[in-house]
């Protein structure tokens, strides 16, 4: 997993790592009591939810500045590779215990080398019928295909879809099979996946909001920004 931010860094991605996410605050259940947020960066995301409802929510992330800002909005912040940590359910299970609601997992697999393995630890962390929510970025993005036919090179940026510290790529399908996999598969797409549309990647247009209604279902894909999903553990 890549190494804890520089300062500047941090600026760089403040909006992108630090922003409260309504997007993923609206596919966790309103019954999740318990949840573990992988990669909680500062807490904006677990305080959302806890201005809610009455929640115990424990965060997990690397970069011990992000910890210690979340340690004052969580109720337990723990400094951890998770790509080391989620190896090994036995190491998962001693450091944040199990019996969780809910497990968020909000733009940060893309970053593991093994996103697999780990989603399917963490899922091992919840109680039976438990649900996980997943963040992940879409490659079938338009830009994607714009810059490899225009440029001939993959596009880097220091945040947002093209992350250069992204080690993994998700389309649609690759992020259902991910959750199946781990245990925790979506039910009806319709229901259980939010698809975040935007017309151009940095610039906010006052058609975002209404491209889920008025884009073609054919053309959906390429201006899904990036997919949240929600998957259930057996009952």
């Amino acid at each position: 997993m890549e190494a804890p931010a520089t300062d500047v860094l941090r600026d760089v991605r403040q909006f992108a790592y630090e922003n409260p996410r309504p997007d993923v605050q609206s596919m966790v259940p309103r019954s999740a009591r318990r949840i573990l947020d992988l990669g909680c960066s500062s807490g904006a995301l677990g305080a959302a939810l806890k201005a809610t409802a009455p929640r115990e929510i424990v965060g997990l992330e690397l970069d011990p500045v992000y910890a210690e800002r979340a340690r004052t909005r969580l109720d337990r912040v723990e400094v951890a590779d998770l790509e080391a940590l989620l190896a090994s359910p036995a190491s998962a299970r001693e450091l944040v215990g199990d019996g969780y609601d809910c497990v968020i997992a909000a733009d940060v697999l893309e970053h593991l080398r093994e996103p697999w393995t780990a989603l399917a630890t963490a899922v091992a962390l919840l109680r039976p019928g438990g649900s996980v929510v997943v963040s992940l970025p879409n490659v079938r993005y338009w830009e994607t295909f714009w810059t490899l036919a225009r440029h001939g090179t993959w596009p880097r940026r220091e945040a947002g879809l093209f992350d250069a510290t992204h080690l993994r790529w998700f389309t649609l399908g690759d992020a259902m099979n991910l959750l199946a996999d781990a245990g925790a598969p979506i039910g009806p797409v319709d229901r259980d996946v939010l698809r975040v549309m935007k017309v151009h990647p940095w610039k906010p247009s006052r058609l975002d909001r209404h491209l889920p209604r008025l884009a073609p279902r054919g053309v959906r894909a390429f201006l899904t920004y990036q997919h949240v999903l929600v998957g259930t553990t057996p009952g």
